[in-house]
């Protein structure tokens, strides 16, 4: 059963959103229900995310090497590096 929901939203957020979900072959209303039931559910963000795309950050992935270092500790040095 559907029902019909009214939300209040910035104009420039609906036209992409429009443009995004007829690039999606979907209604925006598909997309928000998809969406609120991903987070609705107990669903975890890493389950679902994959279902939504960021070309920008994915074109990023792997961009830098770590060589085998822990994130923090190269967090720590380039702190260090910077105020130091």
């Amino acid at each position: 059963m559907t029902t019909k929901l009214t939300l209040t939203i910035d104009k420039a957020i609906i036209k992409r959103a429009k443009t995004y979900a007829k690039n999606k072959n979907k209604s925006v209303s598909r997309i928000v229900e998809e969406y609120l039931n991903n987070i609705s559910s107990g669903t975890t963000p890493s389950d679902f995310s994959s279902t939504l795309e960021a070309p920008i950050t994915d074109s990023l992935v792997g961009m830098f090497k770590d060589n085998g270092r822990d994130y923090k500790d190269m967090l720590d040095e380039s702190r260090s590096e910077r105020f130091l």
